[in-house]
């Protein structure tokens, strides 16, 4: 591995430039190494996730290896308040999200010493040397997924090209989105042997789970009744939600519309704002039952998407009328369920455009283009075309986390299931 001057005089830096590092610290603990919650039992792997599209597919990614390793633990830490709220709500058990600190030594090392991970992820166009340099020093295996390096961030990291082909040559594996990111960071000195180019890592993921009792209470509990999903949504966007639902209505007056908020916490709002219009409002938080009467049922549990998916053919993707960056579209395409989704998806453009040129969603303007598409999309014939089409998009397996998933599954071998 070369030695480099940048590389060493970085490294002094962080250690003793707490004071500057500090200056750009906000108050949360976390920022500083000092962790919010005591380590758990068993091995564990820590992911730093830098975007929501990012934090999105890293959930997908740990919700596989969690179902194949009963005892290990997965730490997702983000930097943006962006990434750390797309996991708000999501996690499974076994799961825990913290702020990444600052590249300070001392930080770096409080972090590592609370967390003693098994295993070190860097995704994306962001690693800190001090973190990759410490990890390398006490032998915990550290690789590079989903690795991206523009012709703008290339020009950017060959102005210290020594330090850098130091940092990534400490990489047991660097496996990168594109074959321009692999051809830009091998220039960098990213080892040939250890580096490949594997596609980007997307949120596709094996069917989110359900309790196969609920979904069968649930169903008998609808009945006949045509039944809609509004997910992930935001504030702002409830009330254009429940404008194309009772104009859906004239057409299908037993219409039942199942509203799952982003934040389960707003459950309580949104309920009280619903029954200030005469809406019939029941709770799932409150365990309130659907009958024959029922409006809207407001899902304001957590991590129970899968049963929602399954239960409604059709699906409104939220955070898409305002400018909140969209959620993934591909659990619901994984379930058979019809997606809409507003003009609001830049954090998830790819999974969209892809969708949008098969055929297998219906974009929507703003509340009232809604209110005009979910009427023709409530038709059977209609549903069951997009939610063909969305699984011929991407049904058909995902090979790109296939192999991101083998690689990191192969450190933990005595986990398998």
């Amino acid at each position: 591995m070369g030695r480099s001057v940048s590389l060493a005089a970085y490294m002094l830096f962080s250690r003793f430039g707490e004071g500057w590092f500090a200056r750009k610290l906000d108050t949360n603990p976390e920022r500083r190494g000092i962790a919010s919650i005591p380590r758990p039992d068993g091995p564990l792997i820590w992911i730093n996730a830098t975007s929501v599209s990012g934090a999105d597919a890293i959930l997908a990614l740990c919700r596989r290896l969690l179902d194949q390793n009963p005892t290990l633990n997965c730490l997702i830490t983000t930097k943006t308040n962006a990434a750390a709220q797309a996991l708000q709500g999501q996690m499974p058990a076994r799961m825990i999200h913290q702020c990444i600190p600052v590249d300070a030594n001392s930080y770096v090392t409080a972090f590592l010493d609370h967390w003693k991970p098994d295993l070190s992820i860097w995704t994306e166009a962001e690693f800190q040397p001090a973190f990759v340099v410490q990890t390398e020093r006490r032998n915990i295996p550290t690789i590079y997924i989903d690795a991206s390096m523009s012709a703008k961030s290339f020009n950017r990291y060959r102005l210290f090209s020594g330090m850098t082909a130091s940092l990534l040559q400490r990489f047991d594996h660097i496996l990168t989105r594109d074959a321009s990111s692999k051809k830009h960071l091998q220039n960098l000195g990213a080892p040939t042997r250890k580096t490949e180019s594997t596609g980007p890592l997307s949120g596709s993921t094996p069917p989110l789970p359900h309790d196969e009792t609920q979904r069968k209470a649930m169903a008998r509990a609808i009945g006949g009744r045509p039944v809609w999903l509004a997910a992930h949504t935001h504030e702002g966007e409830e009330d254009a939600i429940m404008a194309a639902h009772k104009m859906a209505r004239r057409s299908y007056p037993e219409l039942l519309l199942i509203l799952a908020p982003r934040r389960s916490e707003r459950g309580d709002t949104i309920a009280d704002m619903l029954r200030e219009q005469d809406c019939i409002v029941a709770q799932r938080s409150k365990s309130q039952q659907i009958d024959r009467r029922t409006d809207v049922y407001i899902a304001d549990t957590p991590n129970e998407m899968g049963l929602w998916y399954r239960l409604a053919p059709v699906s409104f993707i939220g955070g898409s009328l305002i400018a909140k960056g969209g959620h993934n579209p591909l659990p619901a395409a994984a379930l058979g369920s019809a997606i809409l989704h507003g003009p609001q998806v830049s954090d998830f453009a790819s999974a969209y455009d892809t969708l949008l040129a098969a055929d297998a969603c219906i974009p929507v303007a703003d509340g009232p283009d809604l209110a005009k598409k979910l009427e023709a999309t409530l038709s059977p014939e209609r549903a069951a075309q997009l939610a063909t089409a969305a699984w011929g998009a991407f049904g058909e397996g995902d090979p790109e986390s296939d192999r991101v998933f083998e690689l990191l599954q192969s450190y933990f071998p005595k986990e398998a299931a």
